[in-house]
């Protein structure tokens, strides 16, 4: 059971992901392919989202590289 300030986990779209990684479609998929990015979750043969808390992690994890502590991207 989760924690009571625990947030539930959020699937989100690929326009949200895009925006909030500040990376196109393109970049996106590339970076997935070389295991640079979250892989989306398959929710219907037609439809994919990713998992808030991956992407949230992913930024965290480039803006740590920016500031010189390692660099991932």
């Amino acid at each position: 059971m989760a924690e009571p300030s625990e947030q539930p986990e959020r699937l989100i779209k690929l326009d949200e992901v895009c925006r909030r990684a500040g990376l196109g479609k393109s970049m996106i998929y590339e970076m997935i392919k070389e295991g640079r990015f979250p892989r989306p979750y398959k929710i219907s043969p037609f439809a994919s989202r990713w998992s808030e808390r991956e992407v949230v992690a992913w930024i965290d994890d480039v803006k740590d590289g920016f500031e010189g502590k390692r660099r991932k991207v």
